[in-house]
This record gives C-alpha cells, sequence and structure tokens, in this order.
C-alpha cells in the first residue's frame, strides 16, 4: 500500500540526535489529527508515545546470585518467605509475581488480610532493600552446599532481569457481578445484584490500542519499563488476533499480547510496586511506555484513537469465573467508564479502575521527555508480532491413561 506520507525509523532517529524531533504523547495525538488530519499530522508528528501502569499478573524476575564458598545447586529458594523456582542452573532462581508463602499467616484468604508475595519482593529488590534468601540443595561433587541464609541486595547480585511472559494486554473486560454475594476477583472486590463495575485499562494512551495491528511494535522494540529502559522479547502468552474490532482497528475484547523484560537495576519503584488484592493475591503493577514512530498517514490515524471509540465487552465474572461460561451483557467505551457510571440494564451502576490514567499519562511524558532529549532511540522490530492467525485456546481436559 502506497502512502503520501513515509519515513523510517532511522530517519527519526537522526532527527532524535539532532534535537528535532517532533514528540507528543497519544493524548496530544487526538487533537493535531483533529485539527490536521493523518496525512498532515504524519509531516508534523515523528514520534507518539503511550503508556500503562496497572496490575500484570504474569510478570516476575530471573536472578544471578552469584557463587557461595562451598557452591550450591539451589534446588529450592525463599526470598523473605516467598517461594522462587530453582529448575535452573546452579544459583539462577525466577520470582514470579503472584508467589505466596504457603504458611505465613497474613496470606490466609479472607477479606481485609494485606498479603505479602511476589510482586513485593520484586519492588523491595528495586527499592535496594535487603531481602532474606533462604535456599536448599542436594548436594553434589562440584556443588556440595546443601542449605544456604543470606541477605541480598540487588547492587550484589550479577544480575536482576524483569522478565514477564504476558503484559499490556490489548484491551480487556469490565467486569460486573450479577450473582447474590460479593465475589472476589483479579479485578477486585465486585459488589452483588451489579453493585459496581471494574476495568484495567488506559484506554487512549495504552500501548496496543494505538496500534492495534502490530505495525511498528514488535520482538526487539525499546521501551520503557518499570522506570527503566526494556524490550520487547516475543508475543506474549494468551496472545490473539481472532477477536471482533471496532472503529479505526480497535479490539473489542482481551487480544494481543506482550512478553517484555529489562534490566532490573535501572528501574524504580515509582512504576513498579508489589499490590495486595483482596480476599484474590497478589500481583505485580507495572509501568510500561512504548514509542510508536508515525512513519505514515495510516499509523498517525491509529494513534488519535480516542477513549469513545475504545469499545469493550461487560462480562459477568460470577459465571466467566470459575465456570468459563461467557455472560456478555454488553458494550461499553472508555469514556462512559471514566466518567464513573455506566448503564446496565436499566441500572445506573458505579465505576472504578485498576489501571492508573494519572500514572499512564505521567509514563507517556516521561518517554517522550527521554526521547526529546536524546538519551533514548526508536528500535526496528527484528521480527513482527503476529496480527493474524492466533487463537487463544481453552484447556482439554482429558482422562489421564
Amino acid at each position: 500500500m502506497g502512502y503520501v506520507v513515509q519515513k523510517s525509523v532511522e530517519e527519526i532517529n537522526r532527527k532524535i540526535k539532532k534535537g528535532k524531533v517532533v514528540v507528543v504523547t497519544a493524548e496530544e495525538m487526538i487533537g493535531i489529527v483533529e485539527k490536521y488530519g493523518p496525512e498532515e499530522a504524519a509531516r508534523r508528528v515523528d514520534v507518539v508515545t503511550t503508556g500503562t501502569f496497572a496490575p500484570m499478573c504474569s510478570s516476575g524476575a530471573f536472578l544471578n546470585l552469584g557463587h557461595p564458598k562451598p557452591r550450591i545447586k539451589i534446588s529450592e529458594a525463599y526470598l523473605n518467605g516467598v517461594p522462587a523456582y530453582g529448575g535452573l542452573a546452579a544459583v539462577d532462581i525466577y520470582i514470579g509475581a503472584t508467589a505466596l508463602p504457603k504458611d505465613d499467616p497474613r496470606n490466609a484468604v479472607y477479606p481485609g488480610q494485606f498479603r505479602y508475595g511476589g510482586g513485593h519482593v520484586i519492588e523491595d529488590l528495586v527499592a535496594g532493600k535487603d531481602v532474606l534468601l533462604r535456599a536448599y540443595g542436594y548436594g553434589t561433587d562440584c556443588y556440595p552446599r546443601r542449605e544456604l541464609e543470606t541477605l541480598i541486595n540487588i547492587k550484589d547480585l550479577n544480575e536482576a532481569f524483569l522478565f514477564n511472559p504476558r503484559n499490556c494486554y490489548q484491551n480487556y473486560n469490565c467486569a460486573v457481578n450479577t450473582s447474590n454475594r460479593m465475589i472476589y476477583t483479579y479485578m477486585g472486590v465486585l459488589k452483588p445484584r451489579l453493585g459496581n463495575a471494574t476495568y484495567c485499562s488506559a484506554g487512549q494512551l495504552s500501548p496496543l490500542l494505538n496500534d492495534p495491528y502490530f505495525k511498528t511494535i514488535g520482538v526487539g522494540t525499546r521501551i520503557f519499563l518499570g522506570g527503566g529502559v526494556g524490550y520487547v522479547v516475543s508475543h506474549g502468552t494468551q496472545h490473539t488476533t481472532e477477536v471482533e474490532r471496532g472503529r479505526k482497528g480497535v479490539v473489542k475484547e482481551p487480544a494481543g499480547t506482550l512478553a517484555l523484560t529489562g534490566d532490573m537495576k535501572g528501574m524504580n519503584t515509582r512504576y513498579l510496586r508489589g499490590v495486595s488484592i483482596l480476599g484474590y493475591g497478589v500481583s505485580l503493577a507495572v509501568g510500561v511506555g512504548i514509542p510508536i514512530p508515525v512513519l505514515n498517514e495510516e499509523i498517525a490515524w491509529h494513534t488519535s484513537v480516542k477513549d469513545e471509540e475504545i469499545w469493550t465487552q461487560i462480562v459477568d465474572y460470577s459465571h466467566d469465573y470459575p465456570y468459563c461460561e461467557h455472560r456478555v451483557l454488553g458494550e461499553v467505551n472508555y469514556a462512559q467508564l471514566r466518567s464513573g457510571e455506566i448503564e446496565i440494564e436499566g441500572k445506573k451502576v458505579p465505576t472504578a479502575p485498576l489501571s492508573s490514567y494519572y500514572m499512564a499519562r505521567e509514563i507517556a511524558n516521561v518517554l517522550k521527555d527521554w526521547i526529546l532529549s536524546g538519551r533514548f532511540l526508536l528500535s526496528s522490530p527484528v521480527e513482527p508480532i503476529p496480527s493474524e492467525g492466533f487463537v487463544c485456546r481453552s484447556l482439554k481436559i482429558r482422562p489421564a491413561k
């Protein structure tokens, strides 16, 4: 397809180095396209920055602890009492954001109790706090130590990489509860009989809603992650493309996802925080900002998407979870959700976000400043993220033979 405006990432990077680049946030791009149209907007703007900040359960961190004397091959590990995975090389471990201590009384599942888990361990490490490591090995000739207890600190670790298998969901459900009892979910506390509605997206600022067909975001894309620099590793788990789309190609339900990584030593806890979700468990709130190079007028048009054009499904979580009975009660757009009240089946229902629009806006602006100052260059993907042919399947339960 031919375009009137044609740019390249290399051309934009040259502008960044010369201090002549034009960068706006996705919020600002809406008005520019409305005023000038997508073709002229593509001429005027080089980069659009996006942002999101929300709990992202499929997150975690790889840590290399360094070898003690004598050496140990870790098969079991705990960080501040939270289990970490040790089935890797000798002193490599992985801590998942939703991991919980087995016998910690703080983690009894009942309303009103704070829970400490993997997301909080990651936050404590990034904050520079000492974390208690307890590790166990089975003992070999080359790794004779069987037990290890010590305080660790991120400044002493060889490596600490955030590695998140599924972040940045491309749209997500609006959650409600039609049952007669309160339910506790990863979408927050849902009151009975449509007592409230929760949602989790930055809408018009969200990265994958501004690049719905993955024209610029792909494997190797350099991003803002947790306050530092990160990269797109792959499409994320549960990535799907076979969904209904609305205006500007925007999906109407959970669809594309990204796997992300970045060096935790460059991150900060303003953009990476442990989360305790009432009656559900723990997670990690992750700040992600992705720059979108405006290579042509089509990309300019997509990056002008606004909340009124982004629709999502209203899903009854008293049926969809835990029974996988997908009951959709209607559709709603993000302008309506952000107004604080929507109407469902003739009833006015208050809304509340799990994601922070304030922080998403801040992340988009921080990334904008990084690019304008010349400290952040764009990268061209080495492989595209699939935009068709991917379906997220349910598990088929089959009897074991």
